[in-house]
């Protein structure tokens, strides 16, 4: 049974950093292309970031810059780092195993998806 468990959520203020983790089990993660999308209140889910199992990267341009996206395949755990918070940022993080690319852009959402962490950017 895949399970994906997101962690690093919380309430921040403008300009600060958190770290989302995403621990994953019951699956091959190393050949794995992972992803991180969000939600905000209202608003489709959309794509964050994404990492290959060949450890290409991919962000969607509000977030460049700012977000970093990396694997640790021996703790079968990908992580988000973000920096420079906004309160646009606002919205629930989720994270996606097995993401389909085309020309490193991603084109598909993965099969498997974790429960969320909440970011939440306010002063």
């Amino acid at each position: 049974q895949v399970q994906l468990v997101e962690s690093g959520g919380g309430l921040v203020q403008p300009g600060e950093s958190l770290r989302l983790s995403c621990a994953a089990s019951g699956l091959s993660f190393s050949i794995y292309n992972m992803g991180w999308f969000r939600q905000a209140p209202g608003k489709e889910r959309e794509i964050v970031a994404s990492i290959s199992w060949s450890r290409r990267t991919y962000y969607t341009d509000s977030v460049k810059g700012r977000f970093t996206i990396s694997r640790d395949n021996a703790k079968n755990t990908v992580y988000l780092q973000m920096n420079s918070l906004k309160p646009e940022d606002t919205a629930n993080y989720y994270c996606n195993a097995g993401l389909t690319f085309t020309n490193s852009v991603p084109t598909s959402e993965g099969k498997y998806w974790g429960q969320g962490t909440q970011v939440t950017v306010s002063s």
